[in-house]
C-alpha cells in the first residue's frame, strides 16, 4: 500500500482509501446519447414491413426485452413515411 494509504486503479483512476471509501475524480469522457424519434434513423436498420397506420412497406426495426428473460423480446417498428411506432409480440 502506498504511503498516503490510497490505492488507485491503473486503468480507470478510481482511488480507494484504507478505510474502504472510494473516490472517483475522473469525469466521464462522453455522455450516453438517449434515443429519440429525431435520431432513430441513424441507429436502426430499415426492413420491409407494413405500417399498421398507413400501410407503407418500409420501417425501422429494433428489439427490446420488455418482459422476463424467459419470454421472447418485443419487436418495435417505426414507419419511415408517417413515423408511426408500433410493436409486435411473439
Amino acid at each position: 500500500m502506498p504511503k498516503d494509504g490510497k490505492m488507485a486503479c491503473g486503468d480507470c483512476g478510481v482511488k480507494s482509501t484504507a478505510s474502504g471509501k472510494i473516490e472517483d475524480k475522473k469525469k466521464p469522457k462522453k455522455k450516453l446519447e438517449i434515443m429519440d424519434s429525431k435520431n432513430i434513423d441513424a441507429h436502426f436498420p430499415e426492413i420491409k414491413h407494413d405500417c399498421t397506420k398507413c400501410e407503407h412497406g418500409v420501417c425501422y426495426f429494433w428489439t427490446k426485452q420488455t418482459r422476463s428473460s424467459d419470454e421472447p423480446e418485443t419487436k418495435f417498428y417505426k414507419c419511415t413515411k408517417c413515423g408511426h411506432t408500433f410493436r409486435e409480440y411473439d
